[in-house]
């Protein structure tokens, strides 16, 4: 039997951070196993007492200042972090430890995801332009979406809070890629705090608190692994 789809839109953005909770980069392509886009969240930096850095505290995260100020990208599986002051250290090398501690003020390492997830729900978090639309609307000015730090961000023709009614369906990413969407998301303070030019602006979850429970954007798990690109169609399965 044939299976049938029906069109959602295209892939506008891919999204990868490969240290948990710091910025991360844009990518024109990715490869998608169970965990999600390859190499993303891999890596984190932790505190002594076990705990990663977050932008909150809870019992598997240490809420530790001005992270958006650091940034990480790939070259081959080694992760290359910028510091605020602009020097890049590798992940491979025992200096990146002395730094990171150097400027938090306190004892950390740069630690790749072992036993213990470095993800907040799942593998794969995708919004759409038109809940960006719709949360713009009700803030009164155009939201940035890397304040969502979303894996996937898909341009659709569609309005309103359209991740909402994806909630147990399937949704195929190009040619191969299969995902089916878990859950809503969640959002906490950190989609308020600045990044590269966005100021912070704690009217960002106030407004998604008032409209829509604070929720904002799904998750997805990997149903089937593959590549996808930038411009892929994205599709319902049925």
């Amino acid at each position: 039997m044939n299976q049938k789809y029906e069109h959602i839109g295209r892939v506008k953005e891919i999204n990868r951070f490969p240290v948990k909770s710091i910025l991360g980069e844009s990518l024109s392509s990715a490869i998608v196993d169970s965990r999600g886009i390859l190499g993303d969240r891999l890596w984190a930096i932790r505190n002594e007492c076990g705990k990663f850095g977050s932008g909150k505290s809870t019992r598997r995260f240490q809420k530790m200042e001005d992270l958006f100020c650091y940034k990480a990208r790939y070259e081959g599986d080694t992760p290359i972090l910028t510091m605020p002051n602009g020097i890049e250290y590798r992940g491979d090398q025992e200096m990146v430890h002395e730094a990171l501690s150097e400027l938090l003020g306190f004892q950390v390492k740069l630690v790749k995801e072992a036993s213990i997830s470095h993800f907040d729900e799942g593998p794969i978090s995708i919004i759409t332009t038109s809940s960006l639309k719709m949360l713009s609307k009700d803030l009164g000015e155009t939201v940035d979406p890397r304040r969502f730090r979303a894996n996937l961000l898909i341009e659709t023709n569609s309005t309103g809070y359209f991740e909402d009614e994806w909630v147990d369906r399937q949704i195929q990413v190009g040619e191969s890629v299969t995902l089916k969407i878990v859950a809503s998301l969640q959002r906490c303070i950190m989609v308020n705090n600045s990044q590269e030019e966005l100021k912070q602006d704690a009217r960002i979850l106030k407004t998604l608190v008032n409209n829509h429970s604070a929720m904002f954007g799904v998750w997805a798990k990997v149903e089937r692994h593959g590549e996808i690109n930038v411009e892929d169609e994205v599709m319902f399965l049925k």
